[in-house]
């Protein structure tokens, strides 16, 4: 069974890749420590999968037998294959492939806007500012202390082995944070309002490397090496992605061209109004709040700037709100 599924993944693949509507690339070659698991498609048994206590679960694994996992959350009597998977800290894990039901709308009719950033990871425009989890500081000292290490240690040897796993379960343990944040927070705005609207962000090009090429080399290299990885530790993407999985339908990107120059009061637009990182003072009507704030209240009301004037003053394009309809 196991060769088959890795035989239909192959063939799923080859089908993308020749498929000419897809951006899909050639399959690779399979590397040890990455994706290393096996998925099992299940016949309708409902002894595949069975409780033997409060926290302890066992499954049905050809030519194992029964395994013991974490119970950790109901299985839905609607699985009927699930995956073992290993990841690069020696961790097994086992997920099963079931569709969650989407979260209901609270039906209130409110509308909520989200900035993301580095230094806050989101901020509301009901003024919450969200911070995403991440190393403590003597986790960060030891991860600094490890990757010296390793960038000492001999390739092929088990010391240096040793060593890249310590480094992969602080990775790890920063991941699972970020992932858990990522799901409580995103079912509860799922809970509290109708709409939410977000940055339309092209994160992949936000992180693009810019060490450039040997004849045209980049410039202020480890400074944007530096933001790269800020933004990623934010979960920018995985928030997002987890509002549209359990929001269906209610979720909208907004253009983000300016809504951090625009003040959510009178609708001026100008740069000189970001005096910081975190402080917003308009130099027109004297409006002060927190910067993030400022701009997911203006994601939150749909605006965004479009055009420019021929004297090269920006010009904002006020838009009328959208109000939700609610049917009674």
């Amino acid at each position: 069974m196991v060769q088959q599924q890795a035989l239909r993944d192959f063939a799923q693949a080859m089908a993308a890749f020749f498929d000419p509507e897809n951006p899909a690339g050639r399959p690779s070659w399979r590397k040890a420590g990455r994706h290393e698991g096996f998925r099992i498609v299940g016949r309708g048994r409902q002894w595949d999968v069975r409780r033997v206590s409060r926290h302890v679960g066992q499954v049905w694994v050809p030519k194992a037998g029964w395994l013991r996992f974490r119970w950790s959350r109901a299985v839905p009597p609607g699985a009927k294959s699930y995956r073992v998977t290993m990841d690069r800290a020696g961790r097994w894990h086992i997920a099963f492939a079931v569709i969650p039901e989407p979260v209901p709308a609270p039906g209130n009719g409110q509308a909520v806007g989200i900035d993301r950033g580095v230094a806050v990871s989101a901020a509301l425009s009901t003024g919450e500012l969200l911070h995403a989890p991440g190393l403590t500081v003597r986790e960060r000292r030891r991860m600094r202390r490890l990757e010296r290490k390793l960038a000492r240690g001999k390739r092929g040897s088990n010391r240096r082995a040793r060593v890249r796993l310590a480094i992969a379960r602080l990775r790890a343990r920063e991941t699972d944070r970020r992932k858990d944040w990522a799901e409580k927070t995103s079912t509860d705005i799922a809970r509290r309002f109708d709409l939410i609207r977000a940055e339309d962000l092209q994160i992949t090009n936000m992180t693009r490397s810019a060490k450039g090429t040997r004849g045209d080399p980049g410039r202020n290299v480890r400074q944007k090496a530096g933001l790269n990885r800020g933004i990623l530790r934010s979960g920018w993407g995985l928030l997002v992605r987890r509002l549209e999985d359990k929001a269906p339908g209610r979720v909208e990107k907004i253009n983000p061209a300016f809504t951090s120059q625009r003040c959510s009061a009178c609708g001026q637009v100008d740069r000189d109004s970001r005096e910081s990182q975190a402080v917003f003072r308009c130099t027109a009507c004297g409006y002060a709040c927190h910067a993030d704030v400022n701009a997911a209240i203006n994601i939150a009301a749909g605006h965004a700037v479009t055009a420019r004037g021929g004297d090269g003053v920006t010009r904002p394009v006020n838009r009328e709100p959208q109000l939700l309809l609610q049917s009674a």
